[in-house]
């Protein structure tokens, strides 16, 4: 199999850079290595969903899925220190990464963890993710099937999803897949889609 993004331990040598992006309202310098999801800046897809979210919780679990080198998490972190912030990803690169720009930040919020670390009793108050859409669509089903239940009654996820990689198609799914919850295209920007996924209130 080629080395990709989302491969859990990747092969090609780690070239760490330091680069600066906005999170939370101010320019950060934070760590990125090579063999992670945008490794050289902060994806615009990322930028997209980071501008167009509206505040996250501020407390309970919030997770960001697919976290690679952690600006989703960092900025949940940032914009409520009384959460804790579950930053999931197969990769342990990137994983390891999240852990460097926390201690780089002075955050103490932020659990690093393999989807399998995640003790199966959480419920997450929101989900922030810009999904690995390139694992294919059987794959990309199986994690949104995998994490989209584990939501808290009346929490919402936020996918952000590039439009000619299948973002309407992705929402048809969901609604689909989801009826007792209630999907909607938050909002568009450039060539992305905001897709907020809400699950139902408690009985």
């Amino acid at each position: 199999m080629p080395d990709h993004y989302f491969s859990p331990d990747p092969a090609a040598p780690e070239t760490l850079r330091t680069i600066r992006v906005p999170l939370a309202g101010r320019e950060r310098e934070l760590v990125t290595a090579t063999g992670v999801f945008s490794g050289d800046r902060l994806d615009v897809g990322t930028s997209v969903l980071l501008d167009a979210v509206p505040a996250p919780p501020e407390a309970g679990d919030l997770l960001d899925l697919g976290c690679g080198w952690g600006p989703i998490a960092a900025t949940l972190a940032l914009r409520s220190p009384a959460a804790r912030v579950w930053a999931v990803d197969v990769n342990a690169r990137a994983l390891s990464l999240v852990e460097r720009n926390a201690e780089l930040l002075s955050l103490s919020n932020i659990e690093p963890a393999t989807p399998d670390r995640v003790p199966a009793d959480v419920r997450f108050a929101a989900i922030w993710s810009n999904p690995p859409i390139r694992i294919g669509k059987a794959q990309l089903h199986e994690l949104l099937e995998t994490w989209i239940p584990r939501l808290a009654p009346d929490a919402t996820a936020w996918l952000v999803v590039q439009k000619h990689l299948g973002a309407d198609s992705l929402q048809r799914w969901l609604e689909e897949r989801f009826p007792d919850h209630d999907v909607e295209r938050a909002t568009s920007k450039k060539t992305y889609r905001i897709l907020a996924v809400t699950a139902p209130s408690e009985d």
